[in-house]
């Protein structure tokens, strides 16, 4: 009974915390004192993560703990009140052979897992969606070629921002892609150098003037996620917040219908042509 009664005292605390933190907690997007990666949210970014936790920091560990030994060792052993005549030893030709071979082994053990994260994300499968995004300054574009759709994307100002919105993350028009869908973006740049990047998916490609580049994601799970401007880019580089909100199927198709109205490819161009023409009439 006593355990029991501790179990729904427990259960209580837990609800009551979960009500009273704010919802921006639960968010895909960095955390105050968060250490390592966001949560992963598609195939490549488990595989970064796994990379880095399992092979790069216990490789990293080793190495520090090893050279720090040989450090304290070094300082103990061959101290002046125990070599007052010091060694004329020049070279070792076996431990010259081994801290040659090692180094190279290490890299070599690396190299295998490394190469199959970077062919997974240059690989790019069927796509069931295709992006363009254009990089400007300082906003984003966004094109769905196959879907007659163009809207620009604007960081909504603090003062506009609603409760649970995150500071310089939230956009006024969202990226909306399905989930368990393969997203192709294209990314490009209108002006000057600026880079695509969304951690929770293992994304992050430059955006180049007269180039364009190519990556890919496949979000695993539905929700809101964030990502940021990842190139120094002018005055308010860091004000290009990118958000990518992942729908199930038939949300993004009813989005889809409402987004060809509101953003019909056709309308866009020719509210920016009518902006051009009136500035250069009123000059």
């Amino acid at each position: 009974m006593v355990y029991k009664n501790l179990m729904r005292l427990k259960g209580l605390i837990l609800l009551k915390l979960v009500i009273l933190m704010p919802s921006s907690l639960f968010a895909e997007q960095p955390k105050d004192w968060q250490l390592g990666f966001q949560k992963s949210a598609s195939e490549v970014m488990y595989d970064i993560v796994w990379f880095h936790d399992f092979m790069l920091l216990p490789i990293i560990t080793a190495i520090t703990a090893f050279v720090l030994f040989l450090v304290i060792y070094a300082c103990v052993r061959f101290r002046a009140s125990r070599n007052p005549i010091a060694s004329k030893t020049s070279h070792n030709t076996f431990i010259e052979v081994i801290w040659t071979l090692v180094p190279c082994l290490i890299l070599i053990v690396m190299a295998v897992p490394s190469f199959k994260v970077l062919y997974s994300q240059d690989r790019i499968p069927p796509a069931d969606v295709t992006i363009k995004a254009v990089g400007y300054q300082w906003y984003w574009g966004y094109e769905y070629p196959d879907e007659n759709i163009i809207f620009d994307s604007y960081m909504i100002d603090d003062k506009d921002l609603l409760p649970g919105q995150p500071r310089l993350l939230t956009v006024d028009n969202e990226i909306v892609v399905p989930v368990n869908k393969v997203v192709k973006v294209l990314i490009t740049a209108n002006d000057v150098l600026h880079a695509w990047a969304l951690p929770s998916f293992g994304v992050k490609r430059d955006a180049v003037p007269g180039r364009i580049n190519e990556t890919w994601f496949k979000a695993d799970r539905t929700g809101t996620f964030y990502g940021q401007c990842s190139e120094l880019c002018g005055i308010k580089h860091a004000f290009m917040p990118i958000t990518v909100k992942v729908v199930d199927q038939n949300e993004y198709e009813k989005w889809l219908g409402e987004a060809k109205k509101k953003f019909a490819k056709n309308k866009k161009e020719s509210e920016k042509l009518f902006k051009v023409v009136k500035f250069f009439g009123d000059n």
